[in-house]
């Protein structure tokens, strides 16, 4: 029985360094973080520029309501620098 649990403590201790080699994540998950730090910043203004078409009706016609606009677009600038500072803060911690 003794002679049977050395070998295993030894295959063991000689595969567990096996197991740890990652075989170059770092590099894909980099390349991902690249592609999302130049997408993110054209999407954002999509979605800014439809967000703002949304709510000009509130400026240009006949029922304008500038305080009702005005509070609208900057509700909505806010949340896409929440947006913004989340995921810069979120890119910061991953890579």
């Amino acid at each position: 029985m003794k002679k049977s649990i050395y070998p295993t403590i030894v295959f063991l201790l000689f595969s567990i360094p096996l197991f740890a080699q990652i075989g170059g994540i770092e590099n894909s998950v980099n390349e991902i973080a690249d592609t999302i730090r130049t997408i993110f910043p054209i999407l954002l203004g999509v979605i800014f520029l439809v967000g703002f078409l949304f709510n000009a009706g509130h400026f240009f016609g006949e029922n304008t309501d500038l305080k009702k606009g005005i509070t609208r677009v900057l509700v909505f600038v806010l949340i896409a620098g929440a947006v913004v500072g989340i995921f810069g803060y979120l890119i910061g911690i991953v890579v």
